[in-house]
């Protein structure tokens, strides 16, 4: 596998049987298997039948993953899925760098974007983890990743832009420009902010049965603007269920706009960045600029 950052730790397993022989020896004699991702941050083993070890793939330190931890315990009860439930925290070693952690196994089928059986009940199940999610009255919550103003994304946006006309990638950069500037043009959100996941990329998201059954990753969860949970409605669905979700979100058109704006801006950096090296991440990326694109 294609190394996908400059300072991208190798792990395999055999490392996982380390880890978990010198700080979770309970685990140590069960079957290891690295399982396909698309995920940037973290490689991820299944352990057994029940449970996955997830080991950053760039410098993480315990603080990161104890914070998400504590929202993971704060959230369950709160969202109407199941999310992650963390069975250990292992910390940095000679053997691996970084803090790592173990996580209760869910079972389910990673989404694919524009590939959905069921489109208008899975937005349905989304936008009722959105809402549920975004009513969370919890104190203590950090800026989520994407929870600041959309104009502090916009130096970045700008130049994966230019950086993209300069390939071969068959788009319209002088749209996508345009497509941004009028996101940008859009008011802040003006309230209080909320509790959002802010990463709700297909390979996040779990089904069962064509419904929603979990949500996965909340190592960026926080407050911000709820906009940017509105990506799936981009980088998921197909355009005959897309309404149905913005019916059930129940936004209005500023914060509507403002999460196309997040989902361009996602797709504009990822695709150089990960072009060559993560061809699930630029397919959706490629998915999300054509669609918003076409209108």
């Amino acid at each position: 596998m294609a190394k996908m950052h400059a300072d991208e730790v190798e792990t395999d397993a055999d490392l996982v049987q380390r880890l978990l022989s010198a700080q979770f020896p309970q685990w140590a004699g069960l079957p290891i298997r690295r399982l396909p991702s698309g995920g940037t941050v973290n490689a991820i083993y299944r352990v057994g039948t029940g449970l996955t070890v997830r080991l950053p793939l760039t410098a993480t330190g315990t603080e990161v993953l104890d914070r998400e931890a504590r929202c993971l315990e704060q959230l369950a009860p709160l969202v109407p899925v199941v999310i992650p439930a963390v069975a250990g925290i292992g910390v940095a070693s000679e053997d691996f760098p970084s803090a790592w952690a173990v996580h209760r196994w869910i079972d389910g089928e990673v989404l694919v974007e524009g590939r959905v059986a069921a489109p208008e009940r899975l937005a349905r199940d989304l936008a009722a983890f959105v809402t549920a999610l975004h009513k969370v009255d919890l104190d203590g919550g950090a800026p989520a990743h994407r929870g600041a103003p959309l104009v502090t994304a916009d130096t970045e946006t700008r130049t994966a832009i230019e950086d993209l006309r300069l390939t071969d990638e068959p788009f319209d950069a002088d749209a996508a420009l345009a497509a941004w500037e009028a996101a940008l043009a859009v008011p802040a959100w003006p309230a209080a902010l909320r509790w959002i996941h802010s990463d709700l990329m297909p390979s996040n998201l779990l089904v069962v049965d064509d419904r929603l059954a979990a949500v996965l990753d909340f190592s960026t969860v926080g407050t911000g603007d709820p906009a940017a949970d509105l990506i799936p409605a981009w980088n998921l669905l197909p355009p005959s269920a897309r309404q149905v979700f913005r019916d059930c979100v129940d936004v209005d058109d500023d914060t509507w706009a403002r999460g196309r704006g997040w989902a361009l801006s996602m797709a504009v950096t990822q695709l150089p960045y990960y072009r060559h090296t993560n061809p699930v991440i630029s397919a959706n990326a490629r998915y999300v600029i054509g669609q918003i694109l076409a209108g």
